[in-house]
């Protein structure tokens, strides 16, 4: 089994402080994405290195304190990638790619943290400015290899995917140019996602606003996801959302699939 892991951290030093390592070290992860790492090079080297045994591999923003996404591994990669080749995005240090190429399979794992355009029109502008590029960046890439995105994506898809639908119509998260998009992500360019394939039902959240305990009456958002091409997809076995600690405002997702790197 390969155990694939996707948190968005909301600050790596924070989450440390809540006991992320020490959750990680439990959960016996293969590949473990994570965003919003909030921090540089400098902060990393010597201390988040390594976590629960796995090495880590980064693309930092340029700005200090802000985005950030790192993936960590077990097995050593054959090569990563960080950045989309777009100045922009890539100076938020949104996106990292490991391979694990072999004769017999050319198989990614990414961690890519998603702009979220909560803060109003211009963040918003960005974000959809983002999505036209990773649409077509990701068919590009599914057409050369198998591959695992994981992170958080900022769009829940549909209705069953946040506890409050019909009040958020208008908010960023839940548009419908942005819910159409992840649409046409998974009917057009054929990914998967891979959480839903495994669970149907509602109330199936990992983000939890900070307001008016949204936490305790679990008033959620399902934004972070495994997305994969459907030959690998059909490899995931079991689900699961982990409630019972937090070390962010976001949950981690943990999919077990049927393979070995």
């Amino acid at each position: 089994m390969f155990r694939l892991v996707t948190l968005n951290l909301n600050g790596i030093r924070s989450a440390a402080s809540k006991g992320f390592e020490a959750w990680a070290e439990g959960t016996a992860a293969d590949c473990m994405g994570v965003q919003e790492v909030k921090a540089q090079h400098a902060d990393v080297a010597g201390r988040f290195d390594t976590v629960a045994g796995m090495t880590g591999h980064f693309h930092f923003a340029e700005k200090k304190g802000y985005s950030g996404v790192g993936l960590y591994t077990r097995k050593k990669p054959s090569a990563v990638i960080s950045g989309i080749g777009n100045p922009e995005f890539d100076a938020e240090g949104r996106y990292v790619e490991a391979r694990f190429d072999n004769a017999r399979r050319k198989l990614s794992i990414i961690s890519c943290y998603f702009p979220s355009g909560s803060s109003g029109e211009e963040r918003q502008a960005a974000k959809y400015r983002f999505l036209a590029l990773i649409a077509p960046h990701l068919a590009r890439l599914k057409a050369q290899r198998e591959f695992i995105l994981v992170g958080d994506v900022n769009i829940a898809h549909k209705e069953i995917d946040l506890k409050n639908w019909k009040g958020n119509q208008k908010n960023s998260g839940f548009l419908p140019e942005e819910r159409a998009w992840m649409t046409g992500l998974l009917e057009d360019i054929g990914l998967v996602d891979v959480f839903r394939t495994l669970n149907p039902h509602p109330e199936q959240y990992t983000w939890w606003s900070n307001r008016g305990q949204a936490w305790a009456k679990n008033v959620g958002w399902r934004l972070d996801y495994h997305l994969a091409t459907p030959g690998i997809a059909k490899k995931a076995a079991r689900e699961h959302i982990y409630l019972e600690q937090r070390f962010s405002d976001h949950a981690p997702l943990v999919i077990d699939y049927d393979f070995t790197l």
